[in-house]
Order: C-alpha cells, then sequence, then structure tokens
C-alpha cells in the first residue's frame, strides 16, 4: 500500500486554515497570541500554542516551494548586481550577526545567521548565495573589510564596489525582518534567527509587490495571483 505524502494527513485542520495561520503569523508583525484572538474573531478556534506548532512544522516547508520556484524563474534573467549587508541581533543578551543579500529589484536572495562576522562567516555566507544564485556582475557591500577578504578567497575582488548610500537597497530591506523581530520580543536561539529569517524572506518576496511604485489595479491583480499561487502550496 502506498504511503500517503499528504503533509497535512495527521491534522484535523483544514490546509486552507493552516496556511492561513502560517501566513498570518510569518507575514504580519503579529505575536502568537494576536494571530489567535484574531481567529477566534472569525471562528476559528485555536490555541497560540498551536499557531507555533504550524508555523514551524509548515513554515519552512512553504517557504521551500516559493524559493523553489521563484530561483527556477529567476535563472533566467542575469543577476547584475547583488547587495549585501549585515545585521545585530541580540540573542540572550549576546550580540550576534544576520548577513543577509538582495539584488538589484530588492529581492532578498539569501539569509545567514553567525556568531561573528569574520572573514570565516561571510566567506560561508557568499558561498552559499553564490551555489544557489550563480554569479553576479557587481556587488555592493559596505565598508566591512571581511566582505573584501572572502571575495579574495572567492576571485571575484574586482566585483565589489563601496559607497556612501550605494547600499540603500539592502538596507531598506532590513525593515520587514526588524518588525517581526519586534514583535516576537527577540529571538531565544540562533537557529531559530536562521529558521525564521529564511521563511521570512521567502514570503516577503512572494507577497511584496512594490505597491508604491504600481497602480492600484495593478496591485489588485498582483496579490490576487500570489493569493491563489499560494492556495496550491503542498497542495
Amino acid at each position: 500500500m502506498a504511503r500517503s505524502t499528504n503533509p497535512f494527513r495527521y491534522f484535523d485542520s483544514s490546509p486552507e486554515v493552516i496556511r492561513t495561520v502560517v501566513m498570518m503569523y510569518v507575514k504580519y508583525p503579529l505575536s502568537l497570541r494576536n494571530v489567535e484572538d484574531l481567529l477566534a474573531e472569525r471562528g476559528i478556534d485555536i490555541c497560540y500554542e498551536t499557531v507555533w506548532l504550524w508555523w514551524n512544522r509548515f513554515g519552512p516547508m512553504f517557504a521551500a516551494e516559493i524559493r523553489r520556484k521563484r530561483v527556477q524563474r529567476m535563472r533566467s534573467f542575469t543577476h547584475w548586481r547583488w547587495h549585501l549587508d549585515e545585521v545585530y541581533v541580540k540573542i540572550n543578551g549576546e550580540m550576534h550577526y544576520l548577513w543577509r543579500a538582495v539584488d538589484q529589484e530588492g529581492e532578498v536572495l539569501e539569509s545567514f545567521a553567525s556568531k561573528t562576522r569574520d572573514k570565516a562567516a561571510a566567506l560561508t555566507f557568499m558561498k552559499k548565495l553564490m551555489k544557489r544564485h550563480g554569479r553576479a556582475r557587481a556587488i555592493t557591500t559596505d565598508g566591512l573589510r571581511s566582505y573584501k577578504a572572502a571575495m579574495k578567497d572567492l576571485g571575484n575582488t574586482a566585483k565589489q564596489e563601496i559607497g556612501r548610500w550605494a547600499n540603500n537597497r539592502v538596507e531598506n530591506s532590513h525593515l520587514p525582518f526588524r518588525r517581526r523581530e519586534r514583535a516576537m520580543l527577540r529571538f531565544r536561539q540562533m537557529k531559530t534567527l536562521q529558521k525564521f529569517s529564511s521563511v521570512h524572506a521567502a514570503f516577503h518576496n512572494h507577497f511584496n509587490q512594490d505597491r508604491h511604485l504600481i497602480s492600484r489595479a495593478t496591485y489588485k491583480a498582483q496579490r490576487s495571483a500570489a493569493l491563489a499561487e499560494w492556495k496550491t502550496l503542498a497542495a
């Protein structure tokens, strides 16, 4: 007898409810209890611990499927510029670092958490980035010397560009993640930071429509398309 591959087979709730819960928690700056209260108002009675369980179980799965489809589409286009930056994240009173990369359109390409921001961490981050997305024609960074040392080992030092305000693209991309971090009251473990940042990046890419750059009609059409594709995940 063939084993069922349905990822929802052990859950009493419908896949539609699970997708909605995961989307609400990851996409919006809501706490676990905020999501529980919003669903209760809509007649869906679940505990905040269930919200935590579902995002941990299904969030990475949904994110992986979104990422796989987007990477396949993006490989047909030339990556002419990447923007790299790192942000401080405090975990249990200790400073950690989240390395993030976006392309010229603001698409989040990679997130990587580390305890240091030295050459080894930068090299690991850039190897992960290049393994998934290939190579870019230009790479914009800040003045951190770890980038230059890592790029020297990779043989693409000539592609590095450093300039005042040149990295605003990635600096601005940190804001949605920072809002989620505040709603979660920070992180407790580095592996949770790595897991959530990767999931959040995939969700942000999927639902971000650059609303300030397009008309209302175009935005509504793209939003509907994103939601329709979301409803087919793990179907």
